[in-house]
C-alpha cells in the first residue's frame, strides 16, 4: 500500500508531494492501524484560506491502480492522526519530483 501526501498553496502556490510504501516500513502494522482509524467519512467541507496550505492525502488500493481513500484538508484541520500520518510520510517517504 502506498500513501501520497501533497501540499499546495502558500504564498508561492507551489505543490510538493511525498510518498511512502507502507509495506516497506518496519512498523507496517502501526501504519495500517493509523490509516484505518482516520475519519475518512467525516472530512469537513470547509473552504481553504488564502495563502494557507491545503493537504491532500491519498491511500492507494492494494492493486496500486485505484485510490482506497482520499482526503483534502486545509492546514487548520491537519491535526491528530491526520498530522501524524503526514509527518510519517514526510519523514519516512520520498519526495516526488514535479511533473515537467
Amino acid at each position: 500500500m502506498k500513501v501520497e501526501v501533497s501540499r499546495s498553496g502558500g504564498f508561492a502556490g507551489i505543490t510538493r508531494r511525498w510518498q511512502a510504501d507502507v509495506d516497506a516500513q518496519p512498523d507496517k502494522d502501526d501504519w495500517i492501524i493509523l490509516i484505518d482509524d482516520l475519519p475518512w467519512d467525516e472530512i469537513p467541507a470547509e473552504p481553504s484560506e488564502p495563502d494557507r496550505y491545503t493537504w491532500i492525502i491519498r491511500i492507494a488500493a492494494p492493486d496500486q491502480e485505484t485510490t482506497r481513500h482520499e482526503a483534502a484538508l486545509p492546514e487548520r484541520d491537519l491535526t491528530g492522526g491526520w498530522r501524524e500520518l503526514v509527518d510519517r510520510v514526510r519523514e519516512c517517504g520520498e519526495p516526488v519530483k514535479r511533473d515537467a
